[in-house]
């Protein structure tokens, strides 16, 4: 089955096992020892993010290690910024407001 990056993102686990790879490439008992959740657990979440191709798998010797694909997290990014332009437009709207107000209430 397809996904996409934002069925990985959507649960909270798969977010905070995204942000413990982020800082570096990690095993997946090491990712367990982070959550009270079953070894069995944290491979399903782990296959869902390969699915979605936000990790990717390097074999060093007998482990398996999962590092970010900061690529894959671009598209988050760019849908976001769609968002992040009307909040800031917004902000600036409000701060011109709270200026007027401000001059208004000092005359």
């Amino acid at each position: 089955m397809r996904r996409d990056v934002f069925q990985a993102i959507a649960d909270p686990t798969r977010r905070a096992i995204i942000a413990l790879i982020a800082l570096q490439a990690m095993t997946p008992n090491a990712i367990a020892e982070h959550f009270d959740i079953t070894r069995q657990a944290v491979s399903k979440h782990l296959r869902i993010l390969s699915e979605c191709e936000l990790v990717k798998q390097e074999q060093q010797g007998r482990e398996i290690y999962y590092t970010l694909e900061i690529e894959k997290m671009k598209q988050i990014d760019k849908w976001l910024e769609q968002f992040r332009k009307i909040w800031e437009t917004r902000f600036s709207q409000l701060d011109n407001l709270l200026s007027t107000i401000k001059k208004q209430r000092k005359q």
